[in-house]
């Protein structure tokens, strides 16, 4: 089942599909050797059907969608549980050889799901999104396909997936629980991702029912993309981490003469200053003000932990932090002796995403109104407008028809027309 859906595009699968019954899976597979015969075709490949599960699943109640002349992304839920190399057999029927089971031999034990890790900005619309994988961690706990590694690039030429999330269990209350808690145990840093958000469906109500369709997403979007606050214990693991104190544990951590000597780690979230206050009481003990409160933290075997928990995971890069806690939430590190540069007059209007300038609909000296269009960025397959934020005079271009750009880029720069207010 590939219902749960975004933008037409898969985000989570199962094996087997909630409520299917034999008579129906037997329905589907007559149906698809069928097709596949029609043709003469021989090798891997996946035919899709689309449901009417209104009443719920009956035989006559489908329709063919497609074939995909390929193993698709979401085999190794069937792999799981099949106990069947899918891309094994794949390459044995390429080379001319035969299956080395019958459909009577096979048979369905346990239950499987697929998460599709992405590097995509959910919040807005689902992205894709760039950057360097500063940090990449898996449990242990899941079964993990990837092309990528800690270090490697997420670039806007190829599909922005980092990895497929595998679990498995003898019954789907088992699975689901397990591709949950992998999902919390998975740790980007350096771009963003759908992590979250995956968490959060493998946790929704209706989901865990097997109450599942194309619409869920959709329906459930502000509920699956709300953003908890940042606690005390977030930013404390942030100053923690910035001020290299995470993994001190020499004898000299934390030393101070006659008295506590407090460190102020400057931290920024977001458009926010989130300083925090560190000042160890002995080697073993520190408090830590935030702006959300004081955690008074202790140093045990397992590492620091406030009285309620454990300092969530952190990693430093690129002047920045990134605590994983039930969301990664990324603090930029500010240099107290840096001083910002001018931002200049005028409003940037700026690239959501990597993409390609499709058009650039107005010239320096050009006055717009609020909302007139700007430049058009093709991303993904997709055109997306970007509009004047108020009214103004185009004071500078920052790229041209055919301009590849990355996130973030300066497009076009407005300043306040003569006789107005800036």
């Amino acid at each position: 089942d590939c219902s749960l859906q975004r933008r037409h595009q898969k985000v989570i699968e199962e094996a087997p599909a909630p409520g299917m019954t034999d008579a129906m899976r037997n329905a589907m597979g007559d149906a698809a050797v069928t097709a596949a015969k029609a043709i003469g075709y021989a090798g891997a490949g996946t035919i899709e059907f689309i449901v009417d599960g209104s009443n719920g699943l009956h035989p006559d109640g489908f329709w063919f969608m497609e074939m995909n002349t390929r193993l698709q992304v979401e085999h190794p839920v069937t792999e799981a549980i099949t106990g069947v190399d899918l891309v094994a057999w794949q390459l044995l029927v390429a080379s001319g050889q035969g299956l080395p089971m019958q459909q009577d031999d096979l048979s369905i034990t346990g239950h499987a799901f697929e998460a599709r890790l992405y590097a995509e900005d959910v919040p807005a619309g689902f992205l894709p999104a760039i950057g360097t994988l500063s940090h990449l961690s898996f449990p242990d706990t899941a079964r993990i396909d990837s092309g990528v590694t800690q270090g490697d690039t997420i670039s806007p030429w190829y599909d922005p997936m980092i990895a497929k999330v595998t679990t498995y269990g003898p019954d789907r209350t088992t699975a689901l629980r397990k591709l949950s808690d992998a999902l919390a145990a998975t740790h980007v840093a350096g771009t963003t991702t759908n992590v979250g958000f995956l968490g959060a469906l493998s946790r929704h109500a209706g989901f865990a029912a097997g109450d599942v369709d194309t619409g869920l997403i959709a329906r459930d979007i502000d509920a699956l993309t709300a953003q908890d606050d940042p606690t005390a214990l977030d930013v404390a693991a942030a100053a923690f981490c910035a001020a290299g104190l995470t993994d001190a544990d020499g004898p000299m951590t934390g030393f101070a003469l006659w008295q506590p000597l407090p460190q102020t780690v400057h931290l920024r979230l977001g458009d926010d200053d989130c300083d925090a206050v560190v000042a160890f009481v002995d080697g073993n003990t520190c408090d830590v003000t935030t702006p959300f409160g004081t955690v008074n933290l202790t140093r045990g075997t397992g590492g620091w932990r406030s009285a309620a928990m454990a300092l969530p995971k952190a990693v430093r890069h690129d002047g920045q932090v990134t605590v994983f806690g039930g969301t990664a939430t990324c603090f930029d590190i500010v240099d107290p002796l840096a001083r910002a540069s001018s931002a200049g007059s005028g409003d940037a209007v700026m690239a959501p995403m990597p993409g390609l300038i499709q058009d650039v609909a107005v010239t320096v000296g050009q006055s717009v109104s609020e909302g007139d269009r700007l430049v058009v960025l093709e991303a993904m397959k997709m055109e997306h407008v970007l509009r004047a934020p108020r009214d103004g005079v185009v004071a500078k271009l920052g790229a041209a028809l055919g301009d590849q750009v990355v996130a973030g880029a300066e497009l076009v720069t407005l300043e306040a027309a003569d006789g107005d207010a800036s």
